[in-house]
C-alpha cells in the first residue's frame, strides 16, 4: 500500500502554512474549497488555483481540488491541468460501504466526462 501524505492549502493558520512544505514529507497539496466554490475565469480563487498548479508540480506533488461541484468549475481545472478533484460533481458522501461498491463497479460513478 502506497502511503500519500497531503495537505490542504492555505486557509486557517497552523499546518496549512506553504513554510511547511518543504518540513513534512508531502505527496499531495489539495486546493481548499474556498477557493474552488469562487472560481471563475477572473476570480481570486481561479489565480490561486493558476498560482499552486505550477509550483506544486515543480515540487512534485499531485493537486487535489476540493469541493468540485459543477461542470464549469471541472473545465477550468481541467484548463488549468489538475489532474484531481473531489466533491459533488462526482459522488456525494459514501460510506464504507458505499465506497467498497462504487470502486467495485456496483454503483455508477458520475464521471466527469462529459463535453465541456
Amino acid at each position: 500500500m502506497v502511503k500519500v501524505c497531503a495537505i490542504t492549502v492555505f486557509p486557517g493558520t497552523g499546518y496549512s502554512s506553504l513554510s511547511y512544505l518543504h518540513r513534512f514529507p508531502l505527496d499531495t497539496l489539495k486546493i481548499d474549497r474556498s477557493f474552488i466554490s469562487g472560481m471563475g475565469d477572473d476570480s481570486e480563487g481561479m489565480e490561486i488555483a493558476r498560482t499552486i498548479l505550477p509550483m506544486a508540480n515543480n515540487l512534485r506533488l499531485d493537486v487535489v481540488a476540493e469541493g468540485v461541484e459543477t461542470l464549469q468549475q471541472v473545465a477550468l481545472l481541467k484548463k488549468l491541468q489538475c489532474k484531481y478533484g473531489q466533491g459533488y460533481y462526482f459522488s456525494k458522501p459514501l460510506s464504507a460501504e458505499g465506497t467498497a461498491a462504487l470502486l467495485a463497479g456496483d454503483l455508477a460513478w458520475q464521471a466527469c466526462e462529459q463535453t465541456v
